[in-house]
């Protein structure tokens, strides 16, 4: 990933222009040097492809799908039985490994290591804060956040995940918003920080230009394996394109329950796939506007829409129990974490947490090449603990917000007499309009949230484009457009089959199949950025350049000390 040089003295995308690529060790030898004045930006054409990862990645996506539309039994109940292995042997490994990402953020925050730029010492953000939430926001999980606002609590307040608690009853409500807010604050924000956090020490800080696999360059000691490096490349790409093929097939699910909902437009396969169609379309032209014309603009708006239609919630909800409900789920939810953070299945409940639990850590970790490489691209400048407290803290409480809205709001109607469980239980994308349908302008509203869908989906996708482009170009900022537009068209390709093979069920078992082993490559990742941290000038102080130079240094030293006895 090339340096980014920042500048502060216009708006974020005015003055920002590549430069070249420094080596490893003129960062290791002191404090982090002046950068040569900036070239110009590349063209889109300069990059080039990186062959064996780009094909290795294009012919078994290709296989994937092909196999998924001609033979579609056979292919779910190949997946199910891969899923049922997981679960059953590794469910313990994704409730393990998540847990340790939040540990590892926290031990980053509170550490020496915190205070390490990544970049120049004296280095200043690209983007300002604002825009970086909202950009960071959108991209890392406002689709879902739409997708599970109302479905997700009152899931868990009519089936409670816990045994012994009555459906319907407070403590019910309690648990509800306990998994709710254990699935969408702190846990995913970790895992994603901890793999941008690398990637931007990587391409910022080292000067590494290798893309997604140059952070793991620490573990080969100087002497990295190209097979190796691009095999976590081309695994980076699978889980990328299954992930975000994930989301596409959620928020065509929800604009679909909106459609019906406003315009009685009807469910059907058909109809989804031309959605599908029309976002592809979008987010493929997003993508090649580039991050600073398409992403910040798009996330902006969507933020300030977003926040919107939760304050008008807010005011015409239940808003004195949401007031209530606020401070109480945030302080359940953080006095639940460690019995929440360490349930494996041992007990039973494994079809539960394969469901929920398991679903989440797989999609965040199958997010996490392209939303954490997405993070280092806009987060350049920005100190290590600024940068963990920034993603995962800012976040955490916007769902807490979000969640306390949308969940809180459910529950009482739900308790007023609104079926809202029975829309759920019919379709999980139309609970969020049964719940608009019981208060004012209601149309207005869903339109609203199929816009949000469509807007929210369009900005994480087209990062996810990007991403991949870059991962099949050596890391390049600015992949050709080709390849960005191919991916983008792959990643449509993937959610239609999917969708047309067994709905959000097949979506759910594949995003877990590709997050498997990206679990190993994130403990690789993580292993690296500490052997990288450790060595750092601002931790270990500046080491001389050579032996040579510390001898001159000893030298003048001595001399002046000399001066002063005579």
């Amino acid at each position: 990933m090339p340096r980014t040089a920042a500048r502060s003295d216009g708006p974020p995308g005015q003055h920002d222009t590549p430069a070249p690529d420094l080596p490893e060790s003129s960062l290791d030898s002191g404090p982090a040097p002046a950068l040569p004045d900036p070239d110009p930006t590349p063209a889109p054409g300069s990059a080039r492809l990186d062959r064996p990862v780009f094909f290795t990645a294009l012919g078994v996506v290709t296989a994937l799908v092909l196999a998924a539309a001609i033979f579609p039994s056979e292919f779910t109940d190949v997946t199910a039985a891969v899923l049922a292995g997981l679960v059953t042997n590794f469910g313990w490994a994704f409730v393990a490994t998540a847990t340790g990402f939040v540990a590892f953020a926290l031990f980053l925050v509170f550490s020496r290591y915190g205070r390490i730029r990544l970049g120049r010492d004296d280095e200043k953000p690209r983007y300002s804060t604002p825009s970086w939430i909202a950009m960071m926001f959108s991209a890392g999980m406002g689709i879902g956040l739409m997708f599970y606002g109302v479905t997700e609590p009152i899931s868990h307040y009519l089936t409670p995940p816990v045994e012994g608690i009555e459906p319907g009853s407070p403590a019910a409500a309690r648990q509800a918003m306990n998994y709710t807010l254990f699935h969408w604050a702190i846990h995913p924000w970790a895992i994603y920080a901890v793999v941008g956090l690398a990637l931007a020490y990587s391409a910022y800080r080292k000067g590494r230009g290798a893309g997604f696999s140059g952070a793991f360059l620490p573990l080969f000691r100087g002497r990295p394996a190209p097979g190796a490096l691009r095999a976590i490349d081309v695994f980076a790409i699978f889980a990328t394109l299954f992930g975000s093929a994930t989301s596409l097939g959620l928020g065509v699910l929800q604009i679909n329950g909106g459609l019906t909902e406003v315009f009685g437009t009807g469910s059907s396969l058909g109809l989804q796939i031309g959605i599908i169609a029309l976002l592809t379309i979008c987010f493929v032209i997003s993508a090649v506007s580039g991050i600073s014309r398409g992403i910040k603009w798009l996330s902006n708006g969507n933020m300030i829409l977003a926040l919107a239609l939760l304050f008008f919630l807010f005011v015409v909800g239940p808003t004195v129990f949401i007031l209530e409900l606020i401070p109480a789920s945030a302080g359940s939810y953080l006095v639940s974490l460690p019995q929440m953070a360490s349930r494996t299945g041992a007990f039973g409940g494994h079809e539960w947490l394969s469901t929920w639990t398991i679903f989440y850590w797989a999609w965040w970790i199958s997010w996490t090449p392209f939303v954490g490489s997405f993070l280092a691209k806009i987060s350049r400048g920005r100190t290590i603990r600024e940068f963990v407290i920034g993603v995962v803290a800012v976040p955490s409480a916007i769902s807490v917000l979000w969640f306390s809205v949308w969940g809180g709001t459910a529950i009482t109607a739900q308790d007023s007499g609104t079926d809202i469980a029975a829309a759920n239980a019919e379709s999980q994308e139309s609970a969020m309009f049964a719940l608009l349908a019981d208060y004012p302008l209601a149309a207005i509203t869903s339109v609203i949230v199929v816009l949000l869908v469509a807007v929210f989906f369009i900005s994480g996708a087209d990062a996810s484009s990007i991403v991949l482009g870059s991962l099949s170009s050596f890391g390049a900022a600015v992949p050709p457009k080709w390849i960005t537009v191919l991916w983008g068209l792959l990643t449509g390709a993937v959610a239609a089959t999917l969708l047309w093979v067994g709905s959000l069920s097949a979506l759910q078992t594949l995003t877990i199949i590709a997050a498997a082993p990206f679990l190993l490559i994130m403990i690789g990742l993580c292993t690296a950025l500490m052997m990288d941290l450790v060595r750092d000038p601002a931790v270990t102080g500046p080491r001389p350049a050579s032996l040579r130079e510390a001898r001159q240094r000893r030298a003048r030293l001595l001399r002046g000390r000399r001066r002063k006895l005579q």
